[in-house]
C-alpha cells in the first residue's frame, strides 16, 4: 500500500521519465551494460547503472504526449497501474517482454563467456522484443484514447 508521499514520488518519476529524451537516452544503456560485461570493464558497468538510475530525474516532464517515446512510457504505466497487468506473462503482448527478459539474461551470460555471436544475437532479440512489447502497449494506449471520444 502506497503512502501519499510514495504516490507523489511515483508520479514525479513517471512524469519526468516520460520525457522522450529520458526514454531515448536510456535505450543504449542495455547494450552498454552488455559491452561492459563482455569487456570486463567495471567502470563502464558502474557508469551505465548510475546513468540508468538518475536518468529519469535529469529531464523535465514533456509538454505534450505527441512523442512516441512519451506515449511508450505512459502506456507502460497505464498497462501496469490502470489496467492491472504485469509486465511478463504467457499472453500477448506480455509474452514479448517475457521472452525479451529471458533473451537479455542469455545475452549477459553470452557476454560473460565472451561469445560474440550469442551476445550480438541475444542483444538484437532482447531489444527487438522489448520494442515490440512497448509498441503493442502504445497501440493499446492510443486506442484507449480513441474509444473515450
Amino acid at each position: 500500500m502506497n503512502t501519499p508521499f510514495l504516490d507523489r514520488l511515483e508520479d514525479f518519476f513517471w512524469a519526468r521519465h516520460s520525457n522522450p529524451k529520458s526514454g531515448w537516452t536510456r535505450v543504449p544503456t542495455g547494450p552498454v551494460l552488455v559491452y561492459a560485461i563482455y569487456r570486463r570493464d567495471w567502470r563502464i558497468l558502474i557508469a551505465a547503472v548510475l546513468f540508468a538510475t538518475v536518468n529519469p530525474f535529469l529531464f523535465s516532464p514533456p509538454e505534450t504526449e505527441d512523442a512516441w517515446m512519451t506515449r511508450a512510457v505512459l502506456a507502460e504505466r497505464w498497462w501496469i497501474r490502470e489496467e492491472a497487468n504485469g509486465t511478463v506473462g504467457r499472453t500477448y503482448p506480455n509474452v514479448c517482454n517475457t521472452v525479451s527478459a529471458l533473451a537479455f539474461v542469455y545475452t549477459l551470460v553470452a557476454a560473460w563467456r565472451r561469445r560474440p555471436v550469442g551476445t550480438t544475437v541475444g542483444t538484437i532479440l532482447a531489444f527487438g522484443l522489448k520494442f515490440w512489447w512497448v509498441g503493442a502497449l502504445v497501440r493499446r494506449y492510443d486506442d484507449r484514447e480513441t474509444k473515450r471520444r
